[in-house]
């Protein structure tokens, strides 16, 4: 990057960037994120063939979602939030650090190999159903952290991230999320024509079926389009979505090979826990929220209060700070290292990771966010994106009650 510039610039620019790798304290706590699927690697190797209950080999099968649901939230709640923003010199200097690019890089051939020793252990074990399901589960949190880095790396504009983002899409058979959420998601985000934007009143288990049909419905259409204007059908060599699930195929096959039809209920397993992970983050992202239409009947920009952030530090850190996710909307080839908070994004009450375990309860979610979107707007119900059926007298009369307690607790 600097080989054309003259020694006193080439100077300038070294010191520069040296400067603002000092200034940015999360450095090295980028680190975290590689570094979990290597902790995954010690737990699936202590995973032992077991006979009766044995509470060290079931901690060391769960402990992607004991990690996940337990040890990150209370970290949160520990280490507090942090949102703060870059200096402009710092943050024009670490959009081009090559260093962080390579962390999202790294995490991938690392999940690959906790996957297959996840398939080994899986297969070769004897091992009681609840151990099995949970060493699925807990290698699924690592094909549904995967999407996210899938998620950073695809919205770089090289052939190389692009085809990364496939590969890491892989495990969970996620390939058309890079072509869905690049150019559907972010076209349509807070309206009612996106899949992956919830909307008021509709439960996480109404969502779910919604969005996986139609994101991959979307993704189909839109590969269709970009093909059509090249002259090429829908089954040429080109298409990225062919391209995508061929890398899924050659993996589970590979895995198939290695450990035989035993191994099959963990690819269902951890795969649809993956992209299910996945889509309980897009649940949480947008909820309610709705970005208004001009006099012409055209949908206004995305702005800041179009998704809900959080600054919670650690899970921020896991997952390349997705949590400002509203920055991320207004610039989608921004790199995670310099997204900025806003103070005008409404705020979670939350970190992600503290949020998905509320998100499975209906009346639980509804009693803590449904207030937050009816104050977002003011009260006015006009201008939230709502689902097209009221709760049901039960449902509310849970919500009513869930809601009491909690104002009670403070």
């Amino acid at each position: 990057m600097t080989t054309n510039l003259q020694p006193e610039h080439r100077y300038q620019v070294i010191k520069a960037a040296s400067y603002a790798q000092s200034q940015d304290p999360k450095r090295k706590l980028w680190l975290l994120s590689p570094l979990a699927p290597i902790i995954g690697w010690a737990m699936y190797l202590g995973v032992k063939d077991q006979q009766g209950f044995d509470l060290k080999n079931t901690i060391a099968a769960w402990s992607g979602s004991l990690f996940t649901y337990g040890f990150i939230p209370a970290l949160d709640v520990v280490i507090g939030k942090d949102s703060d923003n870059l200096p402009e010199p710092v943050f024009k200097a670490l959009q081009t650090d090559a260093y962080y690019q390579k962390i999202a890089h790294a995490f991938i051939p690392l999940n690959y190999i906790a996957l297959f020793i996840a398939a080994h252990q899986f297969t070769h074990r004897q091992l009681p159903w609840y151990n099995k399901l949970g060493l699925a589960i807990t290698t699924g949190i690592g094909s549904g952290i995967a999407i996210n880095t899938a998620h950073e790396l695809g919205h770089k504009n090289d052939k190389l991230n692009r085809t990364l983002a496939r590969v890491s899409l892989a495990p969970s058979a996620y390939g058309h999320f890079a072509i869905e959420h690049n150019y559907g998601h972010h076209r349509w985000v807070a309206t009612p024509e996106d899949p992956a934007s919830s909307r008021y009143n509709e439960s996480f288990w109404q969502f779910l079926p919604r969005t996986v049909i139609g994101g991959l419905r979307s993704a189909i259409a839109i590969e269709r389009r970009r093909l059509a204007r090249r002259n090429k059908g829908f089954w040429h060599k080109d298409n990225e979505l062919l391209q995508g699930w061929a890398i899924t195929a050659g993996l589970y096959a590979a895995l198939y090979q290695l450990n035989g039809k035993k191994v099959l209920p963990f690819i269902a397993i951890q795969a649809l826990y993956g992209f299910s992970l996945l889509e309980s983050v897009n649940y949480l992202e947008h909820y309610g929220l709705l970005r208004q239409k001009d006099s012409q009947g055209r949908y206004e920009p995305t702005h800041p209060e179009h998704s809900w952030n959080s600054n919670n530090t650690v899970t921020n850190l896991f997952l390349y700070q997705l949590q400002r996710h509203s920055d991320h909307h207004a610039h989608p080839n921004r790199p995670y290292q310099v997204l900025r908070h806003f103070d005008e994004s409404p705020q979670l009450p939350s970190g992600y990771a503290s949020m998905i375990v509320p998100a499975y309860i209906p009346p639980l979610w509804f009693a803590i966010m449904n207030k937050r979107v009816v104050a977002h707007y003011k009260g006015d119900m006009s201008k939230i994106n709502k689902h097209d059926k009221p709760l049901s007298p039960r449902m509310q009369k849970a919500t009513n009650l869930i809601r009491k307690g909690l104002d009670w607790l403070g």
